[in-house]
């Protein structure tokens, strides 16, 4: 059981994409920081659109559109820099990084590799957070720009690397945390470095995972996750314009709608948070007055039906073998495969002689999203007959003790007659049931779901 640590006052305030677009919405985030003194670090992402240049970059294209990924990458640095009029030594820095990005991207159209596009792909938090660093001292800030890989120590699995944790504590407390004494530390998201000090990245999404890592590292009191919507609702307002906010939501929920494609939150991010209770404060960088959503481990209210997440291109694999009647090992056959190709299982469900599971195909950079390599299915072949379909979304509904209550099933799927149900995983968990629809169908069924269950 893990001892809770006493936490300090210190505040760790991450910052997504689009709230370091351009100069407007870095000085809007730089408000935010000033405004509440207890925050110390700041997790920057890449700025909006730089991490999908850069992907399109280390899959390796020809001349011209490098060149003219190239082109619009400087593009939206260099406005930056010049409305902000940047120092000369920062421009020479970014310029050094532009020619680095050059470099690796014509590598790239030679010979792509998980590694390459990491290293790569690093360079938009790497530029972002410098530029941070000059707007804060140009309010007069003592501001600090940190390379967190000295202390993002990870193993070798570039795309979607893992943390050492160990190590991570460790080098934080010897290397970041005394510069957060002297001076307001800024530091990237999503990077980090394995044992051989090569750039690996935590997969799309994880600089709220470097927020909540480093947070738990240092026993902080909240970590403030600023992105583009005040707060966690009931589903994507994308999608349900009639979606509502949740004031508080425990972590558990949050936790399961983050991993069902609440794309709000990072899967892992709460993990740390967790561990420590250390309560997670989701807001709006372009409106912070309007409030947001507190993750916390106790509310007041658990209702049977939270919320609703949506999944997309979503992969279901059937395997069919009469080998499995009556049969022992088959299953356990079947995942050892799947380990050797680094295939994590989400859903599964069985028959006498069939097993259909999901995997979730996003969340990785690296450059091949199928996950079903030629290698992997000509395996599993020689084992069994293979179906695979594709384009298919996952939905899931998150409340408390769902597979307590009577009538669940007859309320959601009681208004889903019109649409082709693939599969249900329900009873396994008191906090969701989910269930598999083509993707064509997806917003349709989520707006049906939501009107029945929450408006």
């Amino acid at each position: 059981m893990i001892q809770a640590v006493p936490q300090n006052s210190t505040v760790v305030a991450k910052f997504g994409g689009t709230s370091v677009a351009d100069l407007a919405a870095m000085n809007r985030s730089a408000d935010i920081v000033l405004a509440n003194p207890q925050v110390r670090l700041v997790v920057l992402s890449a700025s909006a659109g730089i991490t999908n240049l850069l992907v399109a970059l280390a899959e390796g294209c020809d001349a011209d559109n490098r060149n003219c990924r190239l082109d619009e990458i400087r593009r939206i640095q260099y406005i930056i820099l010049d409305r902000l009029n940047a120092p000369d030594a920062s421009r020479k820095e970014i310029d050094r990084m532009l020619e680095n990005i050059a470099m690796l991207s014509e590598a790239a159209a030679l010979a792509t590799s998980p590694a390459l596009t990491d290293e790569l792909v690093s360079h938009g938090e790497l530029m972002s957070t410098l530029l941070f660093v000059d707007i804060l001292r140009a309010r007069n800030v003592q501001a600090e720009w940190f390379d967190v890989r000295k202390v993002m120590r990870t193993d070798d699995h570039f795309g979607r690397a893992v943390p050492d944790s160990t190590a991570l504590r460790e080098l934080t407390q010897t290397m970041l945390k005394p510069c957060l004494q002297k001076a307001l530390v800024v530091t990237q998201g999503f990077i980090g470095s394995d044992p051989k000090g090569r750039t690996t990245t935590l997969g799309r999404g994880g600089s709220d995972y470097t927020a909540a890592l480093l947070g738990e590292a240092l026993h902080v009191s909240q970590i403030d996750i600023w992105t583009d919507v005040p707060g966690i609702y009931t589903t994507d307002p994308r999608v349900v314009p009639l979606a509502k906010r949740i004031d508080r939501i425990t972590f558990e929920e949050a936790a399961e709608m983050a991993t069902f494609g609440a794309k709000v939150l990072h899967p892992a991010t709460l993990l740390p948070a967790v561990r420590n209770d250390i309560p997670v404060f989701v807001g709006s960088s372009k409106e912070p007055a309007a409030g947001g959503t507190l993750v916390c481990n106790t509310t007041e209210d658990l209702p049977l039906f939270r919320a609703l997440a949506l999944r997309r291109k979503q992969t279901l694999l059937t395997l069919h073998s009469l080998n499995m009647l009556h049969a022992r090992g088959f299953l356990a056959e079947v995942f050892n495969i799947l380990a050797r190709h680094n295939i994590s299982v989400d859903l599964i469900t069985t028959s006498e002689v069939s097993v259909a599971l999901t995997m979730d195909t996003t969340g990785s950079t690296s450059i091949s999203g199928n996950l079903l390599t030629t290698s992997l299915l000509t395996e599993l072949s020689s084992l069994c007959r293979t179906e695979v379909e594709e384009n298919l979304a996952l939905v899931a509904l998150i409340g408390n003790k769902l597979s307590q209550a009577c009538g669940v099933g007859k309320e959601v799927f009681g208004v889903l007659d019109p649409f082709n149900i693939r599969m249900i995983c329900y009873g396994a968990s008191s906090y969701n049931l989910c269930f598999l629809v083509p993707g064509d169908d997806a917003d349709q069924v989520a707006r049906t779901l939501h009107h029945n269950l929450f408006e």
